[in-house]
């Protein structure tokens, strides 16, 4: 896909970024990078202790994936990032201007079950309550989409890719689909 943008798929931990990334990448023929992989060992040995980041702790991991998205710019791509506040979609933009965001964004209870239910992975659910007391969603002038994250990983992603498209905001501002 020549000129495919760079979509930061974004959300709080629990709605789907891993799962829907990957298929959103595969439908767009574009690569996919898991922004857990970008995290510094420190930074998973909090969470795990179940401490939530703070500023300091996310810059490097935001460069690390800001990087890889202008190392993709003109080529697309597809990596999944929290990416809860404005600063840090920010920064995500300086280095890296075009990305396109993916807003994955559901029911707290739901994204608690998932979480629950997923096992292997250091996110606690303990700390769901920081993600969304952090989460700003996308503004009017931010180039993205939201996207409701209920229903199957299928239909996940058709509304995703239906929302990148065009005709359903992908080249747009704000907040195409939900």
């Amino acid at each position: 896909m020549s000129n495919a943008p760079v979509v930061v798929v974004m959300g709080v931990a629990g709605t789907g970024k891993t799962t829907i990334g990957p298929l959103v990448a595969a439908r767009l023929g574009v690569p996919y990078a898991e922004g857990d992989d970008f995290h510094p060992q420190a930074n998973i040995a909090k969470m795990s202790a179940g401490l939530p980041l703070d500023d300091a702790d996310r810059r490097p991991w935001l460069d690390a994936i800001g990087r890889w998205a202008a190392g993709r710019a003109g080529r697309g791509g597809v990596v999944s990032c929290s990416a809860l506040r404005r600063s840090y979609r920010d920064r995500l933009r300086a280095a890296a201007p075009g990305v396109v965001f993916l807003h994955l964004s559901g029911d707290r209870a739901l994204i608690e079950r998932r979480m629950a239910e997923r096992a292997g992975h250091f996110m606690p659910t303990a700390l769901l309550d920081s993600q969304f007391a952090t989460l700003e969603p996308l503004e009017q002038d931010e180039s993205g989409v939201t996207v409701d994250v209920t229903g199957s990983p299928g239909d996940i992603t058709g509304r995703a890719v239906a929302a990148l498209q065009p005709t359903g905001g992908f080249e747009g501002r704000g907040t195409g689909a939900g």
